[in-house]
């Protein structure tokens, strides 16, 4: 098992089949994370608008979805971020069915963070997360 960003998906090596677990979170959350992360960094997070960065995000998960759906060695379960938050046992028993594997789904519920999950929608101007 190992963790890939989606923009290096489409350099899997051929001869393999693949499951992938593809979690999915607002963008306007995943903008917010990574301005988060380079400011604990000490970085400047660069001056490029929130919306043209989401923009570009939104056009490359369209080109991904549809490279994907064209991938016959390649399963997708796609997870909701916030479905693992509100149920994360659900989504745990998803993953182990998904993959077919024998996994400890206790511990896989007791490891998720709700404490971790700092970008809400409140944090972005919006409603406050129900989390």
């Amino acid at each position: 098992m190992v963790k890939v960003v989606s923009s290096l998906l489409e350099f899997l090596p051929d001869g393999h089949e693949y499951r992938i677990i593809f979690m999915r979170r607002p963008l306007e959350q995943v903008v917010a994370s990574q301005d988060r992360m380079l400011e604990r960094l000490g970085k400047v997070a660069p001056p490029t608008p929130r919306e043209a960065v989401i923009r570009a995000f939104e056009k490359h998960l369209s080109k991904l979805e549809t490279w994907l759906c064209k991938q016959t060695q390649i399963s997708v379960l796609r997870v909701d971020y916030e479905s693992v938050l509100l149920d994360p046992y659900g989504e745990a028993t998803r993953i182990a069915t998904f993959l077919g594997w024998s996994l400890d789904v206790e511990a896989m519920v007791r490891n998720v963070d709700v404490s971790l999950h700092r970008e809400t929608n409140a944090s972005l101007g919006g409603v406050p997360s129900q989390l």
